[in-house]
């Protein structure tokens, strides 16, 4: 495995370094790429689906579910172990080289206790070289479900609610206080602590309401500023289309936001916004472009800074039982996104940094996802038919950065 690790590195380096150019305009920006934690050990997932057990399994039996369908996915670092810190290392030298700032990692926290976070605890925060790339959280607090694979026409069974007691949220904010927010590379914006929570009304519909969901808010805040770590900026994940069978969307955002006292706006992918029409396919380009038409909208909508996202793609087909006919069943028998190669992804890219340029202040922050979605087909680690060409397009669009 070290072996193996050191020639992936050595590899990220070289690469890596083919055609950067000595600028440090990447330093204007702020790239933050969301990781998805399901591709190491987790005891839940080990009582339920066998020892050893990640969406690795997944990835590797996907197949074709229709005429020009590109499954399986094939990384070209293999099947690693994201907890192990050697791995870890790798995955922040590809990232930094190639101009990412943050990995915002989606964040699991139930009634039942933390999940999926030896690759956070354990992968990042013990890998040597983690203080080259900030991090941050995303509170992925929606109801987890079946899906390892999902079965045509059944109802997933719901395995933990996303929504939380007041209880809950206390004692997994401390931990976040304890355990993240005191780290010298945690990603702050003008200063504040980064966090962002992906579903606001279930989170307000497990703690009582809106006047209870600020309550529980302003005393995380002031945890955090009496532990002395600093402020927090409280960053909202918005969307109106639900995905996921059980995503409950916000009924009036603007004074949600207002009310909960957020900092801020972006998204999670562009499907929350725009759902393809067709089906099974769909242009990526097409996609692209009615998804970044929405960008000023949002901009102007927000009383908060908005900060724009860029997808890298959309098949979640790995999700379905694969030997069920592909029909549209819902999420995740959807639509699959075809065509988005480095250079469609780039072209994407381009937009999202003339948009950020148009801005007269604030901080230039693009989100994208995803690093690993790899059971969502949206990923930038390589694979074998584009290699570095994902990772390529971000470092060209907006600079290599300079690391202190």
């Amino acid at each position: 495995m070290r072996t193996f690790v050191a020639a992936v590195w050595l590899g990220v380096l070289v690469m890596g370094a083919c055609g950067m150019t000595p600028s440090h305009e990447g330093d204007r920006y702020a790239v933050a790429v969301y990781y998805f934690p399901s591709y190491h050990s987790d005891p839940r997932n080990e009582n339920r689906y066998g020892k050893g057990w990640t969406e690795w399994e997944l990835v590797k039996a996907a197949r074709p579910r229709f005429t020009g369908h590109a499954q399986p996915k094939v990384p070209l670092w293999g099947y690693l172990d994201e907890a192990d810190p050697n791995v870890m290392a790798v995955k922040i030298d590809a990232a930094v080289t190639h101009g990412i700032a943050a990995f915002i990692f989606d964040w699991y926290w139930h009634d039942a206790g933390p999940y999926l976070d030896r690759c956070l605890e354990q992968g990042f925060l013990k890998a040597k070289n983690r203080d080259r790339l900030k991090f941050a959280l995303m509170w992925a607090n929606h109801d987890w479900i079946d899906i390892f694979p999902a079965k045509a026409g059944v109802k997933p069974q719901l395995l933990y609610s996303g929504a939380v007691t007041r209880e809950t949220f206390d004692k997994a904010t401390d931990h976040v206080v304890k355990t993240y927010f005191s780290q010298p590379n945690y990603w702050r914006i003008d200063g504040r602590l980064y966090f962002s929570i992906y579903e606001l009304m279930t989170l307000v519909d497990g703690l009582g309401g809106v006047a209870k969901t600020r309550e529980a808010l302003d005393d995380f805040r002031a945890r955090a500023k009496a532990t002395g770590v600093g402020e927090v900026h409280l960053n909202a994940v918005m969307w109106g289309i639900k995905v996921l069978p059980n995503e409950r969307t916000v009924k009036d955002p603007h004074e949600m936001l207002a009310r909960l006292g957020f900092d801020s706006v972006t998204s999670y992918c562009w499907v929350h916004h725009d759902y393809p029409s067709e089906f099974p396919r769909a242009s990526y380009r097409e996609w692209a472009d009615r998804s970044a038409a929405l960008w000023p909208k949002f901009r102007d909508q927000w009383k908060v800074p908005y900060y724009p996202n860029v997808s890298m793609g959309w098949d979640p087909s790995p999700r379905t039982t694969q030997t069920d006919e592909y029909k549209h069943h819902g999420y995740p028998f959807t639509t699959v996104l075809v065509g988005n190669t480095p250079e469609e992804f780039k072209r994407a890219l381009v937009r999202a940094k003339t948009f950020l340029d148009e801005q007269r202040s604030g901080p230039r922050i693009v989100t994208i996802n995803a690093w690993n979605e790899w059971t969502e087909g949206s990923y930038l680690e390589p694979d074998t038919v584009h290699g570095l060409g994902y990772l390529e397009a971000i470092r060209d669009v907006f600079g290599a950065r300079t690391v202190r």
